[in-house]
This record gives structure tokens, sequence and C-alpha cells, in this order.
């Protein structure tokens, strides 16, 4: 018979992000264990659907506490998870500082804990300090703590003490999604066309502050090289970056179907992955342009698993953070000799290809299950 994983998310497909992409590689991928996941929903209702043969229990949310989403159903539907499913594991992914008390009270003694750590919570205000408590006390019953890098057991992350029983499980992008299809050679020829058939520097991403995009826009303006920065994506700062932009070389395109994304990681030459804080984690966009051979070029974020994600020299390059002229002066450099280039492409490719896929995700998962 089957063991149970009881997978607890955010929020779960068809809500798109990049935890909730990795939840349901897992649920869906390891399918030597019977997976249930339970989540906030995201339409206001309870209910319970079926995913690709994963049962997925959604809680209505009644508000949200600095981007915290609070179920006061929350603690009843673990309850009856734990009774009706009597997990062998509960996989919690992090942050999700609100179910941190509840499943710290519900869970069996028998019940494996195991803590997926995306990111630290960054704000260590009047919130963390009530959070903190809890945080520390389902670290320490963790049975084992996953980083999604090397580079994140640092000492600035409250993980760090825990690192004796912390692994490494990498997160996974979905090469499908950005595989070579039926006419897109036409599709991104239709694209390098669409701009003078000039370099294109691309940034995809979600327009939030630790996303750097505002940078971009005063690097832009550095840059010396004749080229086109694209910036696809949307978010609650676009109109404000978009009355900032200045610049004849900068085009946003909004959010792009997935069709289109694709072929713009392809047809792009350098992939502007400008996060400044170590709020990006990890940067799956980063392995996905990688995948496509869009070279990046990154700032250094201590702590992050952006440097491991993009080793500096070796898949792109790297210049210290907050020093644009660097990153212009880095662009500029790649624009111009297209020997170091596709050089850099190639190894870019061939690291997210080896290492940062689904089926590479669910593959360590489970021999770390196998473990507990």
């Amino acid at each position: 018979m089957k063991k149970t994983i009881l997978h607890v998310s955010k929020y779960y497909y068809p809500y798109l992000g990049g935890i909730e992409t990795l939840a349901r590689s897992l649920a869906e991928g390891m399918t030597n264990y019977n997976n249930v996941v339970v989540c906030f929903a995201t339409d206001g209702e309870d209910h319970v659907d079926e995913v690709n043969g994963v049962i997925v229990y959604r809680v209505k949310v009644h508000f949200s506490l600095m981007s915290q989403d609070i179920a006061f159903g929350y603690y009843g539907k673990l309850k009856y998870l734990m009774s009706e499913y009597k997990p062998e594991y509960v996989h919690v992914h992090c942050p999700n500082p609100f179910v941190y008390p509840l499943v710290a009270r519900i869970i069996r003694p028998e019940t494996k804990l195991v803590l997926h750590w995306h990111s630290d919570i960054l704000s260590k205000g009047i919130f963390y300090q009530f959070v903190k408590p809890f945080e520390s006390y389902v670290l320490r019953k963790a049975s084992r703590i996953i980083a999604t890098s090397p580079n994140y057991i640092h000492p600035s992350s409250p993980i760090y003490a825990y690192r004796k029983k912390i692994s490494v499980v990498q997160n996974g992008m979905v090469p499908s999604d950005f595989d070579m299809k039926e006419n897109d050679e036409q599709r991104i020829a239709n694209i390098k066309a669409k701009y003078d058939n000039k370099p294109l520097v691309l940034f995809i991403g979600r327009h939030i502050h630790y996303k750097g995009i505002d940078w971009l826009l005063d690097i832009a303006q550095m840059v010396r090289s004749d080229c086109k920065f694209i910036i696809a994506g949307q978010g609650p700062l676009t109109e404000k970056l978009k009355g900032k932009n200045t610049s004849p070389k900068v085009e946003f395109t909004g959010k792009l179907p997935a069709d289109e994304l694709r072929c713009y990681a392809h047809a792009a030459d350098i992939f502007a992955f400008t996060s400044n804080t170590k709020a990006e984690a990890f940067g799956i966009a980063l392995a996905e342009a990688m995948y496509c051979g869009c070279v990046p070029v990154v700032f250094h974020l201590e702590g992050s698993g952006v440097n491991w994600v993009s080793i500096k020299d070796e898949t792109g390059l790297e210049v210290p953070l907050g020093n644009l002229q660097a990153y212009a002066d880095a662009i500029d450099r790649l624009l111009s000799d297209s020997e170091l280039r596709t050089r850099l492409a190639t190894a870019a490719r061939q690291r997210a290809s080896s290492l940062f896929t689904e089926s590479k995700a669910v593959e360590l998962m489970e021999n770390i299950y196998n473990e507990l």
C-alpha cells in the first residue's frame, strides 16, 4: 500500500507561480506515493477538485494580512485530512507562516514533517516577531528541511542553525514548455523582424520592487550598443515603470502567452535578470532563459541561489550588486563578442538541462523520501 504525502502549498494549479509549479511537479511526479494537496482557494470558496489524479483541497480565504492569507476553516480542514488520510509525511512549502502553528499543533507524532524552504521571511517587523516562535518550532520539529540551493544555507537564514538536516533540491522548470515547437522558427524570425533584427535584451517577471526593473531602465540608458530592451510581464509597478521610461530602446510587452514567451526567450540574446534582494531566492525564470540559450547577466546576491543557478563567467556574467554601469558594460561586452556569447549560451543550456528540470527535482525528492 502506498504511503501518503500531504502537500501544504500556499496555492496550487491553475494558479501559476514558481512554488506552485514545483508543488505540482512533486505531487504529480512522485507516483510511488499517494499525494494529496491542501492550499488556499483563489476564488473565495471551499472546494475539492482533482488535478491530473491529485486530490486538491482548497480552503476559503477570509482576508489577507501583510500578504498572508487567513482562512478560518484551515485548522478544521487540516484536522480532517490528518484523520482521513493519516499521512506518513506532511510536506510544507515555505514561507507560509499562517499554517506553521496549525501544522505544529495537529501533526501526529509518527508523521514526518518536511519543510521545503523556498525563501526566508524577509520582513523582520512586528509580524515576523509574532511568527518567529512558530517558525523556530517547525524548524526544530522537521525531519528534513529542503533548501533550493546550497547558497541559501547561509548564516543570514534561520535554516542555517539546522543545516545538519538540510538537503538541497533545486527548483525544476518544465522543459517541454520551452522546447521548440512547430512554426516556432517563423515566430522567432517575426519577433526579430519586429525589432529591426537588432540584438534583444529580455526581461521576464512580475513588476515588483525586488525585480530591479527601475534599475534596468537606467541601465538601458547606459548601454552603448544598438539593441532593444524587451520588458515582459506585468504587476503593481507596471504603470509607474512605463512613466519612468524615456528610452526608445525599451518596450513593454505586457504578459505574454506561453507560445510567445517561449519564442521571445529563444529570440533574445541576453536575459536581463536584475533582481536585487535575497527575496529572489532561486530564479526559475533564470533557469528557463538559460535553457533557451539566452545568456544571463545577474547581480551578486549574497545568500541567494541566483549566483548558483548561473555561474559567473561560465554560464553568464555577474556584476556587483547596485553597480549599474558594470551591468551596462556587461551587456555591451556580450553584444560585441559573439564568441563569448555563444560559449556562455551553450554552457547555460547544458547546466539548465542537467540540473534545473522538474524530473531532476522529483528524482532528488524521491531519494529523500526513500531515506526518510
